[in-house]
């Protein structure tokens, strides 16, 4: 566990070298040992001196023009030329940058699209596409071939004039000008974003994208930082940065096996999902424990053959202050969307009913709920909840017209009732959401557009973000909502919700339109070393906030889960415009800052438990990471 520790901050021109300089020197090196073996020969015989000494000279001259020829060779006159560098030895302490190619040339070309992938055979250019679909791909000398993507994770070194990213190995270009170095940046965004949304990256074509009030998403340079400005006076005030944290280990107990989910609870217990059933677990200050205790699936009343599916469910929600879970199974393999779910009573260990969604008469399914508000789950009288589908948002009330919750004993399979919501009839592609504090609602859609709701209508958005190509699958927000974090296969999205309204208030876009003075996002994102060790079919996934349930208390850290790395990110360091990370880049800021878990296989989430759970010497709650076989309880130490 730690922090990613790599030679990725700075390439020295002293890295090794290619062979055959190597080769010239201990040639240099065997000649000036034949002459030394020479001249003492010679001192001990003087007969054929003369022409010993001759063969000897002309023998030293040879050698020293051809060496010379090596040093005095001019530069070949390529276009784009740069130094290629290759990453090896992963992150073992013999770790390192080595040259692979001294001296060589990039293009961006175009390429078309042959099932999904660049057809490499085919015609290239460097400018307009022929016809048909293509997309642009970076070609460096005869070692690089990448299609230009977010995959390629591309981080900046400005003051170094480098670039790294990854494409089946670990790479880095250094270029000989400042002038190159900015164009190759320019050109790597243009074709991202054409790549992205197939068409030419224009200031017309940005605005149609982004939309006129997004200037600083097209811009971040001219964006309006001001907002991230007071949101960092505000935190300094209330959770200092301590000196280096520390993660340290507390507790690890085996899961039992096939874990799906984890559910943590701020009052006394937390649970997993796993094939077996509900796993209890004791909250403690330093993490959860075992009890002991499984709630099994078929431990009430349930009937096999109904129409709510009978497999290992893959989301809970915990209701009515942690007493009863919500279970939701995929209604068909591969797809997250589900036609009803299980109530369990976890006093009992029973289940109590098994509901479907249902609306004017119909079978519909929904592929997400979640509680009405951040801490509503701590309610004990509560009896709705939030549901999302594709092209729908809504609220279900487990109650029927009456007040009463019907039982599963009394009735067929109970129908939720539709308390308010909305069927949008065109394409929203709805993917993720969650709720803030007050009940307002975020969520994120394939297309990548995150869209604020308030608590008073589900009709149409306050606000909406116009996101940057990559689907969001995974969304949180704060429990202010002035912050909301968007997760990415690549990268995460931090969005700042807060504006100024005409009268000078300050508010959030939950709440009202944000007019155009919208701050520029800024993205946490993996180095490219630590992005290729992860693994090639790694992505992120589960984006969270820490966990608080009260106005007035801060988040104070995120943590996202990729492979077999949950990464932490602390939120102060990355609202910082001075941020070290910062500095020196071109186009949204991106923070590669963090703090590394790594578990011996693919972790399942990765999550804060609640805030009252931190002790005075920690400065978040116990981290809780749980893999498919194993559950760890992590500490961040504030020592210094």
């Amino acid at each position: 566990m730690g922090t990613s520790q790599s030679r990725e901050d700075r390439i020295s021109d002293s890295e090794p070298e290619e062979d055959y300089e190597e080769e010239e020197e201990e040639q240099y090196d065997d000649a000036s040992s034949d002459q030394q073996h020479t001249q003492s020969s010679s001192s001990t015989s003087s007969s054929g001196t003369h022409k010993s000494l001759e063969d000897i000279d002309a023998k030293l001259k040879s050698l020293k023009l051809k060496y010379n020829s090596v040093q005095q060779q001019p530069k070949p006159n390529l276009k784009n030329p740069v130094k290629l560098y290759l990453h090896i030895g992963g992150n073992t302490p013999k770790a390192k940058w080595v040259v692979s190619e001294k001296l060589t040339s990039y293009n961006f070309i175009k390429t078309p699209k042959i099932n999904g992938d660049d057809y490499e055979d085919g015609d290239e250019s460097d400018g307009a596409g022929g016809k048909g679909e293509s997309w642009w791909v970076l070609k460096v000398g005869s070692k690089v071939r990448a299609r230009v993507s977010t995959e390629m994770q591309l981080k900046m070194f400005g003051d170094q004039k480098r670039v790294d990213f990854v494409d089946k190995a670990v790479w880095a270009l250094k270029f000989l000008t400042d002038e190159e170095y900015r164009s190759f940046v320019t050109q790597f965004q243009n074709c991202l974003f054409e790549n992205v949304y197939g068409m030419e990256a224009s200031e017309d074509n940005k605005v149609k994208i982004y939309g006129k009030d997004f200037i600083g998403w097209m811009e971040p340079e001219a964006a309006d930082d001001s907002m991230w400005e007071d949101a960092e006076d505000y935190s300094l005030g209330s959770t200092p940065v301590k000196g280096s944290q520390e993660l340290m280990e507390e507790f690890e107990e085996a899961a039992n096996g096939g874990v799906q989910s984890l559910a943590l609870g701020a009052l006394d217990n937390s649970f997993l999902v796993n094939d077996l059933g509900v796993q209890v677990y004791r909250n403690f200050n330093r993490g959860i424990h075992g009890k002991g205790i499984c709630v099994k699936f078929d431990g009430g009343e349930s009937r096999s053959g109904g129409n709510v599916s009978d497999s290992t469910p893959k989301k809970a929600l915990l209701m009515r202050a942690e007493t009863n879970m919500m279970l939701m199974s995929p209604a068909n393999e591969g797809k997250p969307n589900s036609t009803g779910l299980k109530q369990v009573d976890l006093e009992t260990g029973k289940i109590v009913t098994e509901w479907k969604f249902e609306k004017d008469g119909t079978d519909i399914t929904m592929r997400d709920i979640t509680n009405d508000t951040k801490g509503s789950q701590l309610d004990p009288s509560e009896s709705t909840f939030l549901g999302l589908d594709d092209n729908r948002l809504c609220q279900w009330d487990m109650r029927d017209r009456k007040g009463m919750v019907r039982n599963i004993s009394t009735s067929d399979s109970p129908v939720l009732h539709w308390t308010q919501g909305h069927q949008f009839s065109r394409g929203t592609n709805f993917q993720c959401f969650a709720s803030t504090g007050d009940g307002s609602i975020v969520v994120g859609s394939l297309d990548g557009k995150i869209r604020l709701y308030s608590k008073t209508s589900m009709r149409q958005a306050k606000t909406a973000f116009p996101g940057l190509g990559s689907p969001i699958t995974y969304i949180d927000v704060t429990y202010d909502g002035k912050w909301v974090l968007g997760t990415t296969d690549t990268y995460l999205i931090l969005i700042c919700t807060l504006f100024t309204d005409k009268d000078g208030k300050t508010k959030t876009g939950f709440t009202g339109r944000m007019g155009n003075k919208i701050p520029a996002p800024r993205l946490l994102k993996l180095t490219p070393l630590d992005s290729h060790l992860a693994g090639n079919n790694n992505k992120f996934h589960g984006g969270h906030f820490s966990w608080v349930t009260e106005n007035g208390k801060q988040e104070r850290h995120l943590v996202a889960t990729v492979g077999k790395f949950g990464v932490i990110w602390n939120f102060q360091q990355v609202k910082n415009s001075a941020h070290e990370c910062y500095r020196n880049q071109q186009g949204l800021k991106s923070c590669y800052c963090y703090k590394l878990v790594l578990k011996d296989e693919s972790i399942v989430e990765s999550r804060f438990m609640h805030d009252k759970f931190a002790v005075s010497d920690s400065p978040e709650a116990p981290l809780v990471v749980a893999t498919p076989m194993k559950v760890s309880s992590i500490s961040l130490s504030g020592r210094r």
